[in-house]
């Protein structure tokens, strides 16, 4: 038995929309071991400016040791075996130094370089919450669907066991189905913007019960265009509530963002550096030459084992993608032209390793999480430093190493 919104007790069925829950630096100057030969036509773009900027410190990195273990935060210890079940065994930066802060009720603002575990730095204080206090609910708001989907992943993982409830609300998806888990009481709601706003016009999302709202992936969700989104969001959660703020950057809209929203907030900072020192830099002189051709040859060598390669426009990447598969490559491809399930199928497969390559577009890859991603390849030019941190991050995550090429002409 189970109860609704309308805080009645009824059956119901599960769907997917509902979860319960049992080193070295770049060569721009010099030549590249990929670097072709050919044409003199130059891009518009500077590429030193990317590979400059995002030149790897080489000073010596102390090794990490934690103030906390989990077992000394104030949480369930149900969740801290389930922690070591999973192989967590210390906290990361963010998490040793962010965790007491939301644990005490403090609005926080997050920076802190991708792969660095911000995910769990929110979720573990929210399930702890829940824990307490069945009835609390949040609110996590995230640029895409599939961080989403990850993001309610994690959830599952960290709160197994305990009988607490998650609905995702991402477009793509079927939103008949989202609205039927709507009517059941979830202590977690994740969503993105777009959908989000469906649903609160549609009355089948009611925010006045929220106790935490998490904007996570804030600097993307502003950069993709969100910040009016979001602000109508806030207007239907109480104004006495608990927000916590996570970024990989702060700009000027980000503290614009924090002083609407925020109470007198902590900011907890563990960047170092743009970009991880874990990822190895190079470029690709294509000057002219066929690209396909070259992207053919990298592949076939060997350490290319889980490549992510990104190219500029939805049309672009599906194209790149065919031509792959019919040079024998397992290749899969996301962008906003598939479907929510096809994105999903792909994405399934690339991080089981059932396919070598998968060929993305900035938006359709923003903050998505896959592990031992061998080499990120700029196959299209990004178009700013920030896209270029995020593609490139997404390879080197952790403690692990990984190489970053960018196709120049």
């Amino acid at each position: 038995m189970r109860k609704n919104n309308s805080k009645h007790y009824s059956r119901r069925n599960f769907s997917p929309g509902r979860r319960r829950n049992s080193g070295g630096g770049g060569r721009p100057g010099g030549r590249s071991r990929y670097q072709g030969r050919g044409g003199p036509k130059l891009s518009p773009l500077d590429i030193s400016s990317f590979i400059n900027k995002a030149a790897i410190i080489t000073e010596k990195v102390e090794h990490f040791v934690p103030e906390h273990q989990f077992s000394d935060f104030k949480i369930d210890a149900r969740i801290i075996r389930t922690l070591e079940k999973n192989g967590y065994q210390q906290p990361t930066p963010i998490q040793d130094k962010i965790i007491p802060h939301i644990l005490n009720g403090r609005d926080v603002v997050g920076l802190a370089n991708t792969g660095t575990g911000k995910t769990a730095a929110f979720l573990l204080p929210l399930i702890q919450r829940f824990v307490a206090a069945k009835d609390k609910q949040a609110l996590i708001l995230t640029p895409t669907r599939e961080l989403a989907l990850q993001i309610d992943q994690e959830f599952r993982i960290f709160s197994r066991g305990l009988g607490l409830y998650s609905v995702v609300c991402v477009g793509g998806a079927n939103i008949n189905t989202q609205i039927r888990e709507l009517r059941y009481f979830n202590n977690l709601i994740i969503g993105t913007p777009g959908r989000t706003i469906d649903l609160i016009n549609r009355k089948c999302l009611r925010l006045g019960e929220i106790a935490t709202v998490v904007l996570d992936e804030a600097d993307q969700m502003l950069d993709m265009g969100f910040i009016n989104d979001i602000r109508l969001i806030m207007t239907h959660v109480p104004k006495e509530r608990h927000t916590l703020c996570f970024a990989a950057t702060m700009s000027r809209t980000i503290e614009g963002l924090i002083q609407n929203f925020l109470n007198n907030p902590i900011t907890i900072s563990v960047k170092t550096q743009d970009t991880s020192k874990n990822v190895e830099q190079d470029i690709v002189k294509v000057r002219g030459l066929d690209k396909v051709e070259m992207l053919h040859n990298i592949l076939n060598d060997p350490e290319f084992k889980k490549v992510l390669v990104f190219g500029r426009t939805k049309h672009g990447v599906e194209k790149l993608s065919k031509k792959l598969l019919s040079r024998g490559f397992k290749a899969e491809s996301i962008h906003g032209n598939k479907s929510h399930g096809q994105r999903q199928r792909a994405l399934k497969r690339f991080k089981e390793n059932q396919s070598q390559v998968l060929v993305a577009t900035d938006v359709a890859a923003r903050g998505l999480d896959i592990d031992s991603v061998s080499h990120v390849i700029n196959y299209d030019l990004p178009a700013t430093y920030d896209d270029y941190i995020h593609r490139i991050g997404r390879t080197g995550r952790g403690t692990k190493k990984g190489k970053a090429l960018t196709f120049v002409e």
